[in-house]
């Protein structure tokens, strides 16, 4: 037998220990021994892992080497919180039977079993999400106590107090007899209860959607805790007067909010099944406070089982006419599948924050939540993602257009209830950083095509005429006098309706308002080609393919089609994926980015020089597209004459899209570089202006606000960072967007250079 092995016993051991070889490991003896006190009685609690050997025999080594880990974790944190036992030790006493020791005090045998309780439901929880995963059941944990007498021979005693411990983990422990459940009644009977509320943050404007209500014990007690609280509630049959308390409080304590928000309220598919719970409480309550039913989101967990399944489903379909909608929460748990979801139909689907952990990093977890949010969409649903803990896994989610979030990085459980963190207001998604610091395309407005626009009075059998007379057009634009788009009519649309049994009799002699289309989609002519695109697509069936107004300042300016849109979008992307941009021929957005990262992980200090023109919008819209397009050509020959000249030969110019450049190269190397492009783009923009601008130095324009002003000429701006380690392209990006507003905060052509450390450089003292 190895030294390392002490076993405890004799010969054969309590019947009900026999064939479990009982040892204890070096470690676990001595500290065992030093929970123990030979000259004072010790309290001794046992857990048990039932049906251990089935789960070995059924699952293998590695789901029961995680459940012994997970349960002997549960117990050291247990014990870690509890004044009372913070210096006892959790030891192996057998397969899946795990032991706490620790000197008696003034404890009493109804406290030992109330703790005994409370550490059987925690314990029960941490292992949960393991047995869903191997086995989709729950798990029943045997738990026992006992008192270890004091005496010289510590080790009969000790074996002494597990038999007994296990004797009693065999019987059903009576809550009665417990203080615990007499302090859990007084709570109720007192109603105190308090709640608290976290923020939703609702990803598409960034503002908060709702927020749902978490109930919390006294203060400094067991049942602080909502599991400890609800699970007693259910083992005491008082689950509906807890909840009809938390609901209350939740309701009554929340404030106003507007009616596009939402309180989330947690309900037990037990409690909404019950005879007593009747939409008609919660309605005179929503009523009392300024709320309705349309507020109120019923957030359900399927963690216990529903026994009468038709009774749950019609109550649940009776409060959704009186206006409340449903959450279901921990999708993704084990608790919460598809079909549950295809049986629930809800309005709200909330992943689990095991999917949402590490999201960033984890392409599986990204794929699953990204499907899981398409079939949100094509149900009707919407996304809710639960735990968010840092920034990353919120750009994460953002970017794949999960709906709403939630966790502790948006915002904490408060009373009052709190507003999202300041930070939840800076989120960017990498799509819209993508679309804003490195999209190629076009504008709109640059491939739509002059229509023919008539006004509402215009005959639909004039309009039928057209079409046959003038093959090239596929649609008209119905306008009204000042040149506003009232309306649209395609062709085969005309025909569909005029082909119909009386189309001919009805419309013929009509004004073409009647037939019209009278919400078509209307774009301004600065829209990327891109979102056009989508929006065109994502209208419904009959309408997907109808041609888009594109307008300026409000008033008519052309219409393009949706192939023109797609055959260009292709054409755009084509030339992306080749890595150059189609106006410049410079390296575009995929070349950028291999660059940086190649130099990153070759560790050598390199610098960014982020370039921006200024008031180049307002340019673009007074001397139009092709002009825009000269500038832009202009900034990129300035660019590229000025790194040549001084910069190294592994330098790079890329172009980002729009007006956005990025020159890479050796710190060294920036002022010379930044000084000349600078003072060329100054001294040879002015002659890309009309004479009388040129002369005066401005051009009168209209800004975003539809005010006319003064504007000065075109300049650019240079923003300059460092980068001297590993970093990521996030953080690139945010310290170059940072460095860029401020270059152009300052008058004129100028460059700023970012004084912080360099990105990559270690924290002081690390």
């Amino acid at each position: 037998m190895s030294h390392s092995i002490f076993r405890f016993w004799k010969h054969d051991p309590d019947k009900h220990l026999k064939g479990d070889p009982m040892h204890l490991v070096l470690s676990e003896k001595s500290s065992l021994l030093q929970s123990m006190d030979e000259k004072r009685n010790s309290n001794l609690l046992l857990v048990i892992i039932r049906d251990y050997r089935l789960f070995k025999q059924m699952y293998g080594n590695d789901f029961v080497g995680q459940l012994d880990r997970e349960l002997r974790d549960s117990l050291e944190k247990a014990a870690h919180e509890q004044r009372q036992c913070a210096s006892s030790s959790v030891v192996a006493v057998g397969s899946g039977k795990y032991a706490l020791v620790w000197p008696c005090g003034d404890m009493s045998q109804k406290g030992l079993g109330d703790l005994a309780y409370s550490f059987k439901l925690k314990a029960q929880n941490a292992l949960k999400r393991t047995m869903l995963k191997w086995t989709g059941l729950g798990i029943e944990l045997g738990m026992g106590y006992s008192i270890i007498e004091a005496g010289s021979d510590w080790k009969d005693s000790f074996w002494k107090g597990i038999r007994e411990a296990q004797l009693c983990a065999g019987q059903p422990m009576k809550l009665n007899d417990l203080e615990i459940t007499d302090h859990f009644n007084t709570i109720i009977r007192q109603q105190n209860i308090s709640c608290k509320y976290q923020p939703i943050l609702d990803f598409r404007t960034g503002s908060v959607y709702g927020w749902e209500a978490l109930a919390r014990g006294p203060q400094g007690s067991p049942f602080q805790s909502p599991l400890m609280m609800f699970e007693m509630a259910e083992q005491l049959g008082s689950l509906f007067s807890l909840e009809e308390i938390c609901r209350r409080k939740a309701i009554q304590n929340l404030g106003p909010i507007t009616k596009n928000q939402r309180l989330f309220l947690n309900i037990h598919p037990k409690t909404m099944a019950d005879p007593s719970f009747t939409p008609g409480k919660t309605i005179q309550l929503l009523e009392e406070v300024g709320l309705n039913a349309e507020n109120i989101v019923f957030e359900i967990t399927e963690r216990h089982s529903i026994q009468d399944f038709s009774l749950f489903y019609r109550t649940l379909e009776h409060y959704r006419n009186q206006g409340f909608r449903i959450a279901l929460d921990d999708t993704g748990s084990g608790y919460s599948g598809l079909s549950t979801v295809a049986d629930l139909q809800p309005e709200y689907i909330k992943l689990d924050k095991a999917l949402i952990e590490n999201i960033h990093r984890d392409p599986v977890k990204r794929a699953l939540v990204e499907t899981t949010v398409t079939f949100a969409d094509k149900i009707g649903s919407k996304i809710i993602a639960e735990g968010i803990e840092t920034k990353e896994q919120a750009v994460c989610l953002l970017d794949i257009n999960v709906h709403f979030g939630q966790g502790y990085f948006l915002g904490y459980p408060e009373f009052p209830r709190p507003d999202l963190a300041p930070h939840c207001k800076e989120l960017n998604s990498i799509n819209d950083m993508s679309r804003k610091a490195f999209s190629c395309s076009m504008p709109v407005g640059q491939v739509a095509e002059a229509p023919y626009s008539v006004d509402e009075s215009f005959l639909v059998s004039d309009a039928q005429d057209f079409f046959k007379n003038n093959v090239q057009f596929s649609c008209i634009v119905v306008t009204s006098e000042n040149d506003v788009p009232r309306g649209l009519i395609m062709e085969y649309h005309l025909n569909r309706q005029l082909s119909s049994q009386y189309g001919v009799a009805l419309f013929f002699k009509r004004p073409l308002s009647s037939v019209m289309d009278e919400e078509p989609l209307i774009v301004d002519e600065n829209m990327p080609v891109e979102q056009a695109a989508r929006l065109a697509m994502a209208r419904e069936t009959l309408k997907a393919y109808d041609d888009v107004i594109v307008t300026r300042k409000g008033k008519l300016y052309g219409a393009v089609s949706v192939q023109k849109l797609l055959n260009t979008l292709a054409k755009v992307q084509v030339e992306m994926a080749r890595g150059t941009n189609p106006l410049t021929g410079l390296p575009g957005n995929v070349a950028i980015e291999q660059e940086v990262e190649g130099k990153i992980d070759a560790g050598n200090a390199f610098s960014i020089i982020y370039a921006d023109l200024d008031h180049f919008k307002v340019y673009n819209d007074t001397y139009g597209f092709q002009k825009g397009d000269a500038i832009i050509k202009l900034a990129a020959h300035i660019l590229s004459w000025a790194i040549r000249k001084h910069c190294p030969e592994n330098s790079m110019l890329g172009h980002i899209g729009g007006d956005d450049f990025v020159l890479i190269t050796r710190p060294e190397a920036v002022e010379k570089t930044c000084i000349s492009a600078l003072r060329c783009f100054k001294r040879i923009v002015k002659y890309y202006y009309s004479e009388q601008d040129r002369d005066r130095g401005w051009i009168l324009a209209r800004g975003r606000d539809g005010k006319e002003r003064e504007y000065p000429l075109v300049s650019i701006s240079l923003g300059v960072i460092e980068i001297n380690g590993h970093c990521t392209l996030m953080e690139v990006g945010e310290r170059a967007a940072a460095i860029k507003k401020y270059a152009k905060s300052i008058p004129g052509n100028a460059y700023a250079k970012d004084r912080r450390p360099p990105l990559g450089t270690s924290p002081p003292g690390r």
